[in-house]
């Protein structure tokens, strides 16, 4: 049977080769010494005897062997010659006792290239095999900013602790988050038991996850994986029966199958336009009630987030006196939102809006254990397809903020105090960054956070003698405090200028509006697997502002201006030539920034004098929120 295993081992061989030639792809094997680094910019460290992964076998060290096997490794000369004879021959061996030889490999960017034991690697790849054994050295490469480079040293520091290599990433930061879901501390080492359980468990994930069709997707298996633990809990997961986590795969596939998206958001930017009568609409619907519960993580009497959410359940209330009804829960945190939904659900809620970034997993579990239960959760650009989420164009308002401050400001200095570096954040310090200088070309924003560590940012202003402040955007009404919107300080005086409105109950109030029609079900359309964001801003009429007496009236004219052209679409805060603090970002004058552009900005405008902070700087109350929606998480903080 030995030659007839290696003519089908050719035929498949021949196969992938042929394809790949097609393509325009390498046609066979990879070469190690083609690749690597030129100048030598790498080193080397023997790893002894390791168990290597097979299918992160991909190439042979030299050229002298690559050209007898396709790119899978499987042999493509005439079962008539003598490397048919010994490919067969091993066949035989391995399938009477087994290959117990070690082969010897280098490993580079944890991909193996073999150096001797090629055909071996060839017959264990054509039985299915999951490890072979070899000597492995590993080259190192020097560290580079290059995210793959990142990655590639975040999983050595994994392996110095685990010993594990058959797992991978494609995101920086998922090495670190692995050890913390596993219980272990950062640099903690794995013992015998703890390797053989992670073992077990990502075995048993992998075979549900390829019965599911995973080989089809282009992210790594380990993304997959890490989507799963992160939303179930690894301990979770590792008590579930066989037949209970194929449930949770194919429950939970929609998530993974996102993963695989390049752009897996699709914002929102307007809300659908419903033209038909209420009353038409409701005797057409299968909707006749809606039962919908607002998840608040504070009170309304405690924090302005939650009081301008309020206000639009309140909206809601009176707007659909006979469609709508509403209940809200208070003080939600992190230990009970699981409970709290459930609560929700059993109450007969068929719409749910949890209000925080932080709430997003538990909506998405609920969500899936329920999908008769429409839930969104108030974050931006957060990638969960069986949830919506939502949020508001701040940056429009802050904008209209920049050109007022900057109008206002005699020597040209003023102050910004931000709270959380999450998506959106950051292009609102940049819109009014830019908006002041296009009143004030001599403007500069003094960046504060609220949200640091052991620092008084009231004092660092006051400290600073700046001309205006832009503080917090709304205050709750038993609070005695004028610092919101743009203020200025007069000794112990505060004078308020302008502040934003963010008008939750007008998104509310269009959204359900889109519920009751019907028409909320065609915003997914078929062959979109994208998760939906709505983004909406001035010309849904859910941002605004407000301007006080103390502004002079053509400054006021000049706002009323801008905040017309924005609503109506005819300007972008962030058109034109853009430079941030390093340098040009955007050099077409003619052309407009993305919205996907603008909400992941990770820069701070030219004209800002601060920084974006690290995550170790931050309070604690900010960790879950910037863990499930931090920009800066993602792209800058290590």
């Amino acid at each position: 049977m030995s030659i007839e295993d290696y003519k089908a081992a050719y035929k498949i061989g021949k196969k992938n080769y042929q394809t790949r030639m097609m393509a325009g792809e390498r046609a066979t094997l990879e070469v190690l010494d083609e690749i690597l680094p030129e100048n030598h910019e790498y080193s080397e460290v023997s790893l002894g005897l390791v168990q290597i992964p097979i299918s992160q076998i991909i190439g042979t060290k030299t050229g002298g062997r690559s050209n007898s096997f396709a790119a899978n490794f499987m042999p493509i000369l005439k079962d008539n010659t003598e490397f048919a004879d010994k490919w067969s021959s091993l066949s035989t061996s391995h399938l009477k006792e087994g290959i117990h030889e070690p082969i010897k490999a280098y490993e580079y960017m944890n991909k193996f290239y073999v150096l001797e034991g090629n055909k071996r690697v060839s017959v264990m790849k054509y039985f299915g095999a999951v490890m072979i054994p070899g000597n492995v050295i590993r080259v190192i490469p020097k560290r580079t900013e290059e995210p793959e480079n990142k990655i590639y040293y975040e999983f050595l520091d994994f392996y110095r602790c685990s010993e594990i290599n058959y797992i991978w990433f494609s995101k920086l930061g998922s090495f670190p988050k692995i050890q913390e879901l596993v219980g272990k501390k950062p640099g903690e080492l794995w013992n015998r038991e703890e390797k053989l359980t992670f073992s077990a468990i990502y075995a048993r994930f992998i075979a549900e996850y390829k019965a599911k069709g995973g080989d089809e997707l282009s992210i790594p298996a380990g993304d997959a994986f890490l989507a799963l633990i992160e939303m179930y809990g690894y301990h979770e997961v590792e008590g579930m029966t066989t037949a209970q986590l194929k449930e949770l795969v194919e429950s939970f596939w929609e998530e993974i199958a996102l993963l695989n998206e390049k752009d897996s958001v699709e914002l929102r930017m307007h809300p659908v336009q419903v033209k038909k009568p209420l009353l038409g609409r409701l005797l057409q619907s299968n909707v006749s009630h809606l039962k919908i519960a607002f998840v608040y993580a504070k009170t309304p009497m405690s924090s302005a987030w939650t009081y301008s959410h309020e206000l639009g359940r309140q909206h809601l209330e009176d707007t659909f006196p006979d469609e709508v009804s509403t209940v809200c829960y208070e003080d939600t945190t992190q230990e009970n939102i699981e409970e709290v939904l459930q609560k929700a659900i059993d109450s007969g809620c068929n719409l749910i809006f949890t209000t925080t970034p932080s709430f997003a997993q538990a909506s998405v579990k609920a969500a899936i254990a329920n999908p008769e239960v429409c839930i969104l959760n108030c974050s931006l650009n957060t990638s969960h397809r069986y949830i919506r989420t939502y949020y508001a164009r701040m940056h429009e308002a802050k904008f209209l903020m920049g050109a007022i401050a900057g109008a206002m400001a005699e020597h040209g200095k003023l102050a910004y105090v931000a709270d959380y570096p999450i998506y959106g954040s950051i292009a609102n310090i940049n819109a009014f960054a830019l908006g002041a200088k296009i009143t004030n070309p001599r403007a500069q924003v003094y960046l504060e956070w609220s949200s640091l560590k052991n620092q008084d940012f009231n004092e660092n202003i006051r400290r600073l003698g700046v001309d205006c402040i832009s503080g917090r955007d709304m205050v709750i009404p038993e609070e005695c405090s004028r610092y919101f919107g743009i203020y200025q300080m007069d000794g112990e005086y505060t004078r308020n200028i302008a502040m934003p409105l963010l008008h939750w109950g007008h998104f509310y109030e269009q959204l359900i509006r889109t519920v009751i029609d019907g028409t909320w079900k065609y915003d997914v359309t078929p062959g979109n697997n994208k998760a939906i964001n709505y983004w909406w801003g001035m010309s849904a009429d859910v941002i605004d502002i407000i301007c006080s007496k103390n502004l002079p009236i053509g400054t006021k004219r000049l706002v009323n201006l801008l905040k017309d052209v924005i609503r109506r679409g005819e300007f972008n805060p962030f058109s034109g030539i853009l430079y941030s603090q390093n340098g040009i970002v955007q050099g077409d004058p003619h052309r407009d920034l993305t919205p996907d552009e603008i909400v992941k900005m990770d820069w701070l405008a030219e004209n800002v004098i601060g920084s974006i902070p690290e995550k170790k700087s931050l309070i604690p109350q900010a960790e879950s929120v910037v863990e499930q929606q931090g920009a800066i998480e993602r792209a800058v903080i290590g």
